[in-house]
């Protein structure tokens, strides 16, 4: 049975960031709800208050320019984003990344925000969002504040975002022309499951860089390597960055040895 709790639908963003000031570590915020709705119904969390932000317009859309990149709103679904044509065209690794969430149900709910908040060591746009250099904007009534994403995770489950804080949108950089980009994803059954392992590479001329997840306690980068760096190299400074563990999907051994089949595999493609 679920718990009481008031639900505040607000469509302006002053009104969202008042009452995250009022309610603070008491309110939860709701896009898609595929895993807070969850959480709730097993008990595991309790808030007093859900607090929709689907209907606030800041965090809808999707934006691009030459100059600033990509402007991604958190209340895009995964969905939305894999099929928007300038994501597909400029940031295919993020559509791709999208399209590798769940099952198509849970893709047309689930949200870029929530996904990247959970913060989920095995989160797919939490490796893809990393590899592309991606920032999140946080806003409350205090003000408002970029990150770099390579920042904003902590742990497990956990981020640099404040009780009265929300993810308003999520910042991708202009992708130079002619880079190229991968990205595997090994699960324990065809179709939509958690990553076991997941590896996302990106080349361009000046710089490439790997992302894993599941790996460590959060999605993790090792950034900025040599264009040209070798497999050997880039197997090297993948293993530097992650901890796996041994857990009901995968052995720490099995994960470490998967990590560089996924770098083997993927990286004399990108060449």
């Amino acid at each position: 049975m679920l718990h009481e709790f008031s639900y505040l639908a607000p469509r302006e963003r002053k009104d969202l960031l008042q009452l995250l000031k009022k309610h603070s570590s008491q309110a939860r915020l709701l896009a898609g709800g595929t895993d807070l709705l969850c959480e709730i119904r097993l008990g595991t969390d309790r808030p007093e208050v859900l607090i929709d932000v689907k209907n606030i317009a800041e965090f809808r859309g999707i934006a691009f320019s030459e100059q600033d990149g990509l402007a991604v709103g958190a209340a895009v679904t995964c969905v939305e984003l894999m099929e928007h044509p300038v994501v597909r065209k400029r940031f295919p690794l993020l559509a791709h990344a999208a399209g590798q969430i769940g099952s198509a149900q849970l893709r047309n709910r689930a949200t870029i925000g929530g996904n990247l908040c959970t913060a989920s060591p095995c989160a797919d746009l939490g490796c893809s969002s990393l590899v592309l250099g991606a920032r999140v904007e946080l806003v409350s009534a205090r003000g408002t504040r970029v990150i770099p994403m390579k920042d904003f995770f902590t742990g497990v489950k956990a981020t640099q975002l404040k009780d009265d804080e929300a993810v308003q949108r999520v910042f991708y950089p202009v992708v130079a022309a002619g880079a190229k980009w991968g990205m595997e994803k090994l699960k324990r059954i065809k179709g939509h499951d958690l990553a076991v392992v997941s590896v996302a590479i990106a080349r361009t001329t000046q710089w490439l860089r790997v992302g894993i997840g599941s790996c460590a306690p959060t999605p993790v980068v090792a950034a900025d390597l040599p264009p040209n760096a070798s497999v050997k190299a880039v197997t090297e400074a993948a293993l530097k960055a992650i901890d796996p563990i041994d857990d009901v999907r995968a052995s720490r051994e099995f994960r470490l040895a998967m990590v560089q089949e996924f770098i083997a595999k993927l990286l004399p493609a990108l060449s």
